[in-house]
């Protein structure tokens, strides 16, 4: 049996429902505010329970084979990106877990980026590496669904685009489809056991084509609007006046919108030969989904 915690979540969620399709058991480990409704119909076992609470992550654990842990939640980095994942490690260790697929972010290993979500998952990795756990380590770039309100606002807006920072910074961005996959198989795959891969897409773009790319599927000519970084930091010192967490939360926003996150061809190159995928470029994506909602 799999645990996955943070089920709900874009990407939980579609690992959850492609173990259900493969009818292999699975745990989701779920907030009772949270909609599981969905993955309880398609035949999980559903764990309410609390990531901030060790009991409930040690009875969570209890008779599972391999955990993909998911979850995160930057307005609370210490509490759930780290803390939860080291007593996740933990009960993994005592229950003789055979294999544990932690899902990163790519540039987790920079000196220079000083965000405590970033530092929280760097720490997490390097105790799972102690562990003597069976282990995969993934590193996403952004996930794809994140650009899906994005794509619905450009074609309600007629082709307007807001582009905070520079435009020509550089970017991969993973179908969270291939993600959802990779992150199952890497429990049977030999070339991925106590491996580290960054994944991403097979494009390298710029964060000026995504707007291109919006354009191209809607048939729409975009406008784009390009504001300076000072207004996110402005919006944050406001905001971080009456709630903190949100503040951490944008602060996670722009150090990924002020730096370049993107997967070289190599790295893209192991990654379809590791585990015989050929991934999906973002445009592929969208257009799937967004003929869906259309």
């Amino acid at each position: 049996m799999f645990l996955v915690t943070g089920a709900t979540g874009s990407l939980g969620r579609r690992i959850v429902r492609l173990l259900t399709q493969r009818d292999t058991p699975v745990r989701a480990f779920v907030r009772l505010s949270s909609n599981y409704r969905e993955l309880e119909l398609r035949g999980s076992q559903i764990f309410v329970g609390d990531l901030q609470i060790d009991k409930d992550i040690n009875r969570a654990v209890d008779g599972v084979k391999y955990i993909i842990s998911t979850h995160g939640y930057p307005g609370n980095p210490f509490a759930i990106d780290y803390r939860a994942n080291i007593e996740l490690i933990d009960r993994a260790k005592a229950n003789k877990i055979e294999h544990f697929v932690y899902i990163s972010v790519l540039g987790v290993d920079r000196e220079n980026l000083n965000d405590p979500t970033f530092k929280a998952k760097k720490e997490v990795e390097k105790y799972l590496l102690r562990s003597g756990l069976n282990y995969t380590i993934l590193r996403p770039a952004g996930f794809a669904n994140n650009l899906l309100p994005l794509a619905e606002r450009f074609r309600d807006t007629r082709g307007l685009y807001l582009l905070i920072g520079n435009p020509n910074n550089r970017l991969s961005i993973v179908s969270t489809d291939d993600l959802a996959k990779i992150a199952i198989d890497s429990v049977d795959i030999a070339a991925a056991k106590n491996q580290i891969f960054p994944v991403g897409g097979p494009d390298l773009l710029k964060r000026e084509d995504i707007p291109g790319i919006f354009g191209r599927i809607f048939k729409l000519e975009p406008t784009i609007v390009n504001a300076p970084l000072f207004v996110l930091d402005a919006l944050r010192a406001g905001l971080g006046i009456f709630d903190s967490q949100l503040q951490d939360s944008l602060g996670t926003v722009r150090t990924l919108l002020a730096n370049e996150f993107f997967c070289t061809s190599e790295e893209i190159a192991n990654l379809e030969s590791v585990y015989g995928i050929e991934m999906e470029s973002l445009e592929s994506f969208l257009k799937r989904y967004l003929v869906k909602m259309n």
